[in-house]
């Protein structure tokens, strides 16, 4: 019996990793379509259609859930769709201001802050094999960069994006722990809060003027992806992923984003592929296995 009950659990961690893994790579799509919807809307206006989608699509998917819903676990939700909007907001801005391929290399490092946060909340260091990947992973980042002075104001907030990210990861798993809220009521919960965040600020910012938008069918058709795919499937996978493993882990395994990243950018936006960007990404998605490694034996 306990045989077949840790092979379950085996076999259930197992997919968890291979749904990331998914993510990951939908993920590191999303920077250059992300680019591209830029071109017809501005920032806050491409992240509240995105979320607002999103809040309707997994609202009709969770309606019951959420009726049944305790509030507590609801304000829970709620506070990790402000984290949520704070990450969109300063990533989107990023990817604004810097290539594609700089925002998915750089965003990787929350593989590094997640677990000194996770163990730091412990009040212990993370293991020796996983500070060494993250030292690994960090050197990776200022190759492609070319070192902590050549970045500028669009890497420093896709990096303070991967910090909240770290955050996002290790407060799910600490607010969430034992909730009866589904993955998709948890996921409806946040994106709701992130289009109505963005929403106010827009209204605020210029009134319902602002949530007018000209775009062409490729623009929306942007939107959709990020929307559907991004943030609908992916954080679907991501909210049900980290209630089966530990946060360092899918941390880790959301670290193979960049190679993804990397190579679309390449692929759809035709971004130099220089051999300093070449040793930089091996060095990042190299530190992001060996710490996979280590924090799965430990």
């Amino acid at each position: 019996m306990a045989v077949s009950e840790s092979f379950k659990a085996r076999r259930a961690s197992l997919w968890a990793d291979v749904a990331v893994l998914g993510v990951a790579l939908v993920w590191g799509a999303s920077y250059p379509v992300a680019k591209g919807a830029l071109a017809h809307m501005p920032v806050l206006l491409l992240i509240f259609y995105r979320f607002a989608l999103t809040a309707l699509v997994m609202t009709s998917v969770a309606y019951r859930d959420l009726r049944r819903a305790p509030r507590r676990e609801l304000s829970a939700g709620a506070l990790l769709g402000a984290i949520l909007c704070a990450i969109f907001i300063a990533e989107t801005r990023g990817v604004a201001m810097t290539t594609a391929t700089n925002t998915a290399l750089i965003i990787s490092l929350c593989t590094i802050f997640t677990p000194f946060l996770e163990f730091g909340l412990q009040r212990k260091l993370p293991p020796v094999g996983v500070m060494a990947g993250a030292v690994v992973a960090v050197i990776g980042v200022m190759v492609l960069s070319g070192g902590m002075g050549a970045l500028g104001a669009g890497d420093m907030l896709v990096l303070c994006a991967a910090g909240l990210r770290a955050v996002m990861v290790v407060s799910t798993k600490r607010l969430m722990e034992g909730s009866r809220l589904s993955s998709a009521a948890l996921t409806a919960v946040q994106a709701a809060m992130v289009a109505g965040l963005t929403g106010a600020l827009l209204l605020g910012q210029s009134g319902f003027a602002g949530l007018l938008v000209r775009a062409d069918v490729a623009a929306w058709g942007a939107v959709a992806f990020l929307s559907l795919f991004c943030t609908v499937g992916a954080f679907y996978v991501q909210n049900a992923a980290v209630r089966r493993t530990s946060p360092t882990r899918v941390s880790f395994l959301m670290g193979t984003e960049p190679l993804f990243g990397f190579a679309l950018a390449w692929a759809l936006l035709s971004e130099p592929v220089t051999p300093t960007a070449l040793l930089g990404a091996t060095l990042i998605v190299s530190g992001t296995f060996v710490g996979l490694w280590v924090e799965r034996e430990h």
